[in-house]
């Protein structure tokens, strides 16, 4: 069981639905979301403490998820973020890393794959919160 309050953004309702229903059989039970970056960060800017990770879309209208990781990263810079995407060129995971996210997956992923990502950034985020 993964006991983390997630912020899901993607602009594919299919994608997050399939999304949600991995972290529904991780045992996540709080998932909010939002189907762009602009729509992410309001939600954010109004209820920051409700949210203990973020799981984004890099490919999204309006907002991009790298640019949602830079508005994030000017509030927190310590908010775990995972990156999802379709994205496999060394360019893209340089520039992800530069911005400041957590973690990277690339699409499409298994429960298993998102499981282990999940679990190792609420392991690094609990230890820094503890030291």
């Amino acid at each position: 069981m993964i006991d983390a309050r997630v912020l899901l953004v993607d602009d594919q309702s299919e994608a997050r639905a399939l999304t949600r229903n991995m972290l529904l059989e991780l045992g996540v039970t709080q998932i909010f979301e939002a189907s762009d970056g602009r729509e992410a960060l309001n939600f954010i800017d109004s209820a920051f403490d409700f949210v203990d990770l973020v799981l984004c879309d890099w490919n999204m209208p309006k907002m991009s998820g790298v640019e949602l990781l830079r508005q994030i990263r000017t509030v927190d810079p310590d908010m775990p973020f995972l990156m999802i995407t379709g994205r496999g060129d060394m360019d893209s995971v340089v520039e992800a890393k530069a911005s400041g996210v957590t973690g990277y997956i690339r699409k499409p992923f298994s429960p298993k794959q998102l499981e282990a990502k999940l679990r190792i950034i609420m392991h690094k985020r609990r230890a820094s919160l503890a030291g």
